[in-house]
């Protein structure tokens, strides 16, 4: 191309005269203009990328027929008012994209295309895109608040991130990123990394009574990862899928985008009962409970509902789905005993987070697979996202092994603690007699508002005044009372008196009118 080029800018010093104004250069010039392009290159682009887009444009929409003659390298630069490089650099540019190409004895020439090259038709309105089924029931479902916002005090699921032990991480993560394990860098296991299957298997096992070995952990990205791998494996489209009403509105979009038909059984002060899920939905086979600390009232299954699903799970060859969110903060005794440790069935699947007790950006949970289920989940995984990244998997081990994980839990079970007793206690004085409930594990409580109270509004309203509720009612499948989700795990650096206040001016409000 550049010897094309300079043969071209050889011609006698007439002929470069002669070409000086040739339609060629005009057109190149407007194409130039036209493409937004300075000649100073202020638009952000060297200018040699301006050029180039600008005469491959040119050719693109005609104004430069194939075959064309293009000016010489020396010509256009002059005609232009840039170097001959930048000329240069553009052409060469087009060369090896096939726009132009070089014959002998005529330098340069725009290359023929396949189809003849036209404008383009005048724009059409574009038909909106098209859905799959299951997408247009995501797309019509009402929109959900921004419930996990971690800026804005009583925001669900959010933990206090200013006690977290950030130099302790900081110095996990510095030894990992310093010097990898090169088998970290490559390939991983999609059950996950085995020192933190085994941390994980330790800690579960010694705190919640589960009964597993390091291999049947599957470390997960998050609890919802955990719930998507499940209905995955589980479910067929058409399958009733018995879940708890209300419970974690995750559960339910998991359950849709299976084709599964959501089964709902409204809790009572026991949580689940496998009865009334018995004589509702007969022909259901999976059932989501989170037996020890419902979501979101916060009841506890007693021993006897807990034995009755077990004994359901395997008289009907169903599965249990033992969501244990955030077990580690209990505040009346030892954590209590997992449903899945006294299923001797092996029918109870046991999923947790770190999301709670570490931070939610970390996106590590885990999933207790049954041993009959694992070749089917870790096939599943492989054709999902195989696993999480190796060394965040690997800093959360170093930080259980080495003491920090338990320690940090000690301290937040205090914090937590005290908190929720203080907001108990707050609640009675600052909220005008509206009765506040707080289960005895967790990190939220629940603001039971006035029947027929709009809870969506009161939610809306609170957002509005720098607060994050939960409406409840964004978490039933029923009707039932109104109600908003305090979480106060995080106050985003407000005091427990100023944010009750905010919320009650804007309750008396709603309260009033309504």
């Amino acid at each position: 191309m550049r010897a094309a080029l300079r043969r071209i800018g050889a011609a006698p010093r007439q002929r470069q005269i002669g070409q000086h104004r040739t339609e060629l250069a005009h057109r190149a010039e407007r194409s130039l203009l036209y493409a937004g392009c300075d000649r100073a290159g202020g638009n952000g682009q060297p200018l040699h990328r301006q050029l180039y887009f600008a005469l491959r444009q040119a050719i693109l929409a005609g104004h430069l027929p194939q075959g064309s003659r293009l000016p010489s390298s020396r010509a256009l630069a002059t005609q232009l008012g840039v170097a001959r490089n930048t000329v240069l650099a553009a052409c060469d540019q087009l060369l090896a994209e096939g726009f132009v190409e070089t014959r002998p004895g005529s330098g340069s020439v725009v290359a023929a295309r396949p189809r003849p090259l036209a404008a383009p038709p005048s724009p059409s309105p574009v038909p909106p895109p098209r859905l799959g089924r299951r997408a247009q029931d995501w797309a019509a479902s009402p929109p959900v608040l921004a419930i996990r916002d971690h800026s804005r005090p009583f925001a669900p699921g959010i933990p206090d991130l200013t006690a977290f032990p950030h130099a302790e991480w900081r110095r996990v993560l510095g030894r990992l990123w310093r010097k990898p394990p090169l088998s970290l860098m490559s390939a991983i296991d999609p059950l996950g990394h085995w020192p933190l299957r085994a941390a994980i298997a330790e800690h579960i096992g010694r705190t919640r009574a589960v009964r597993c070995s390091a291999d049947q952990v599957m470390v997960v990205g998050g609890s919802q990862q955990a719930l998507d791998l499940i209905a995955r494996v589980l479910l067929d489209p058409g399958d009733h899928a018995m879940v708890e009403d209300p419970c974690y509105g995750g559960l339910s979009g998991v359950l849709r985008a299976a084709g599964a038909v959501i089964a709902p059984v409204q809790v009572d002060e026991q949580g689940f009962d496998p009865l009334l899920a018995q004589q509702l939905w007969p022909e259901a086979r999976l059932a989501f409970v989170t037996p020890s600390h419902q979501f979101p009232t916060g009841a506890t299954m007693p021993l006897a509902r807990r034995l009755a699903l077990i004994h359901w799970a395997a008289r009907h060859e169903g599965w249990i789905v033992e969501d244990d969110y955030d077990s580690d903060f209990r505040y009346a005794g030892p954590p209590l005993a997992s449903l899945q440790g006294m299923d001797q069935g092996e029918r109870t699947l046991y999923l947790g987070t770190f999301s709670k007790s570490m931070f939610p950006g970390l996106r590590l949970g885990w999933l207790v697979v049954p041993p009959a289920l694992l070749p089917s989940f870790v096939a599943a995984r492989r054709m999902a996202d195989m696993a999480p990244a190796g060394l965040t998997q690997a800093a959360m081990a170093d930080f259980m092994n080495q003491g920090h994980f338990g320690a940090h839990l000690r301290r937040m079970r205090g914090l937590y603690g005290k908190r929720r007793e203080a907001l108990l206690a707050m609640a009675r004085q600052r909220l005008g007699g509206l009765s506040v409930t707080a289960g005895e594990a967790g990190l939220h409580a629940i603001l039971w508002l006035p029947e027929r109270a709009d809870d969506l509004a009161a939610a809306r309203d609170a957002q509005s005044r720098g607060l994050a509720p939960s409406p409840l009612g964004l978490h039933r499948f029923t009707e039932g009372p109104p109600g908003l989700i305090l979480g106060y795990g995080n106050l985003a650096g407000w005091s427990l008196e100023d944010a009750l206040d905010r919320l009650a001016e804007g309750l008396n409000g709603l309260i009033s009118r309504g």
